[in-house]
């Protein structure tokens, strides 16, 4: 079967290792269903994957060995099982060993991949393939940081550092649907313009002052954003952080964290129950993710180098 996956790795240029070619069709084991694969969605993990452990043991993350080499990458994906189902994957396995999809296990850019049954969420008619394809990580990731992490208050507010990545999209399109003000930041004039676009109520540059104080900021940035994170908070705020694309070690002012009774939580994706709710929840509210590009699977090393470039507002999706 046609599948892309990590070769070798190369953390300087990460592409190089990245190879699109013919990979054995899986056995699923026991209590595992076999899935033809439909869509599946790019996310930065796929990109930094390629770069090998050390480079994300120097960010502070554990990656890829030379062991499990040759793996296939991708985590999200929706498809059909091989008795009719329509699901969505949840991309993160307990048994036999812990692990993710494209980590431990191969992953989703491929023509079929394995997962245990378990892992299977029913793709509701509302939604298309590629938006449900667009739901397994980033989404769920938010779903869990909004209303599980930073419990913001009813007609509350928050802020989202970056406008326009898969993450940022989905905590604004959430958090909108769920009646909260919401504010974010972007770099570039034409970010700033897509997170208005999907329903934020200001957008402004990079350390940029907000119109108000919020109860929860959503950080997926890392240094180059904590300190104004932190400073945009109320009294009594929290700090929601599930990665950091900027790296892993930051400083914190001590004395603002205790003077304005500040909380910084961790956040990691979701569970299956989770992703349940959300796409239920995407579904009763017609919340689609917005999708950049659709490319099919034979051109992943150009939706790896859209994804590499940031050139893509939405999603980008592979489609074998």
């Amino acid at each position: 079967m046609l599948a892309a996956y990590a070769d070798h790795f190369d953390a300087a240029h990460p592409l190089a290792g990245l190879k699109v070619g013919e990979r054995p069709v899986p056995e699923p084991p026991d209590g595992w269903a076999r899935v033809r694969v439909v869509a599946a969605s790019l996310n930065h993990h796929d990109l930094w994957s390629l770069k090998g452990g050390e480079a994300m043991r120097q960010r502070g993350g554990a990656g890829l060995s030379e062991a499990d080499l040759p793996r296939i990458l991708g985590m999200d994906a929706a498809g059909i099982t091989e008795d009719g189902a329509e699901v969505i994957l949840h991309p993160l396995i307990a048994t036999p060993a812990f692990g993710v999809l494209s980590g431990r296990y191969d992953g989703t850019f491929a023509e079929q991949v394995c997962v245990p049954r378990a892992n299977l969420v029913p793709k509701p008619a509302a939604l298309g393939w590629e938006e449900a394809a667009c739901l397994p990580t980033a989404w769920l990731t938010a779903w869990r940081m909004l209303f599980e992490k930073a419990k913001v208050p009813a007609g509350g507010a928050i802020l989202v550092q970056g406008a326009s990545g898969g993450l940022s999209t989905a905590l604004v399109m959430l958090a909108k649907a769920a009646g909260l003000r919401v504010y974010v930041t972007g770099r570039s004039a034409a970010s700033r313009a897509f997170g208005l676009s999907i329903g934020a109520d200001a957008a402004v540059e990079t350390g940029g002052r907000l119109p108000e104080r919020v109860d929860a900021a959503m950080d997926s940035v890392g240094p180059a954003t904590w300190e104004h994170s932190l400073k945009c908070l109320k009294r009594g705020g929290v700090m929601v952080v599930p990665g950091g694309t900027t790296g892993y070690s930051a400083t914190v002012d001590i004395a603002r964290l205790f003077t304005m009774d500040l909380t910084i939580v961790g956040s990691a994706m979701g569970s299956r129950a989770q992703l349940e709710a959300l796409v239920g929840f995407c579904a009763e509210r017609g919340l689609r993710p917005p999708v950049a590009r659709v490319l099919p699977l034979a051109q992943a090393k150009a939706a790896f180098t859209a994804l590499e470039e940031g050139e893509a507002a939405g999603k980008i999706i592979l489609r074998p």
